[in-house]
This record gives C-alpha cells, structure tokens and sequence, in this order.
C-alpha cells in the first residue's frame, strides 16, 4: 500500500477510500469509458455505442441495478490521445430497469467526440479517477469499466495511472478489442486491469463487442460482488 500511496501522492493525488468520501450513499459507482481514437471508425464508434444501450436494455441488468440496497451511480465517457477526454453522459443514479432504460435512451444520443489519433490510456484512467473522486455519491465500490483498441502510445504510462486508482481504492476492469492485436488482452490484464475483483473480458472484433460488454457489465454488477470485503488484487483475466 505504501507503494500505491507514493504513486497517488507522486501524480498530486492524495489517498483516501470511499469511506472517506462525502455524498448520497450508492452500492456501486461506474464509469464506462470507451475508445474514440482515430483507431476507431464511425461503424465501430457506433457498434460500442448500441452495444452498451442494448446491454443496459437487458431485463437481468435492471434486476441486478434493483438489486443494490442503494442503487448504482453510472456515468460515460469517451476517451482518446492527449487530454482529450469528455464526459458524454453526466452521473445519473440508477435503482432499477427503467433508470437503465433511460440511461440507454442518453447513450444513444450522444455525439462522437472530438479524438485524436493517439491512445492514451493512461491519461483515460486519470480522467475517470477524477470523475469518481468528484461527484455527488459516496459509493462503497468504486469502479472504471475501460475498452479500448490498440497499446498505451501516449501520455503517462497506464499502469501508473492504474496503481494511483488502486491507492484511492478504484478498480479499473478492461474490455480490450482484438482487431489486428491478439495480445492486447494479455496487455490489459498487465497494466490496464487492477484492484478489487478486477478482470478482462475481450472481444475479438466490434462485432463481437456487444456480447463481451454484456457479460461484463452483468458481472460488475452482480450482487456477489458488490457485497465482498474491500480486498485489493491483482488484475484478474
């Protein structure tokens, strides 16, 4: 933890843990931070963006959302090269399948934003650190749901930016894109995933994105989960 903490205090962060934290009770908070780098197409950018809505639409995951004694704080992002990142849906409380419904309805009315050709995935962890640590809930989990395409290629190096979200007890999960990039699974699960039930669940194309981001955002979710002991991994593949 010492080392966790020097990273924290090294990038300007100081160490705290949700019990720390001032605001409306939720079980979980989770940013959902997707690739919109140059690397990216408009059929791509746009298979990320219905396969999240459709996901969110699914019956289990209203039930799972309803599940939480004190519901689920959600927000999303898009990321890219440099400092470029936006939050494209503001936090938005979530305690059932008509919440998700509605959050599916902003999903889908969102507007590319503006990207560069680099990938910063570092710089994306930082970004959505910040926007955990700075809203209006207090949840007990704290968690960042990344995907992504390609290799960190710019900015601070993500498991740097990884470890600093540990420290504050953040944990980052990975949803890699194979396109072109068989090992970039293996890269994620190194040093992009990390902390509390961390884990990596790839697509092998944007075809096939829909159903991995299904199957993690169903276990982010999970009630099992989100009732563990605040215990810090590894990332988990």
């Amino acid at each position: 933890m010492r080392g966790l903490a020097a990273v924290a205090m090294a990038l300007g962060l100081a160490v705290a843990g949700p019990a720390a934290a001032q605001g409306l009770p939720v079980d979980i908070e989770l940013v959902l931070a997707v690739d919109v780098s140059g690397s990216v197409d408009e059929r791509e950018y746009a298979l990320q963006m219905i396969g999240i809505a459709e996901a969110l639409r699914l019956p289990e995951v209203g039930e799972l959302i309803a599940s939480h004694d004190f519901g689920v704080a959600l927000t999303l992002v898009h990321w890219s090269g440099g400092h470029i990142n936006r939050q494209v849906v503001p936090w938005r409380l979530l305690r059932g399948g008509t919440d998700a419904l509605r959050f599916a309805e902003e999903v889908e009315k969102v507007h590319r934003s503006n990207w560069a050709n680099q990938t910063a995935l570092g710089h994306a962890i930082q970004f959505c650190v910040k926007l955990v640590d700075n809203n209006a809930f207090a949840g007990r989990l704290r968690r960042i749901d990344l995907s992504g395409d390609g290799r960190n290629n710019s900015g601070i190096a993500p498991a740097i930016a990884r470890d600093a979200a540990l420290a504050r007890h953040i944990t980052v999960n990975g949803l890699p894109i194979l396109d072109g990039d068989p090992g970039l699974g293996d890269y994620f699960t190194a040093f992009v995933a990390g902390g509390e039930d961390a884990f990596v669940i790839t697509a092998e194309t944007y075809q096939d994105f829909a159903k991995a981001f299904r199957a993690k955002l169903l276990r982010e979710l999970s009630p099992k989960l989100a009732k563990r002991g605040n215990r810090q991994v590894g990332s988990r593949q």
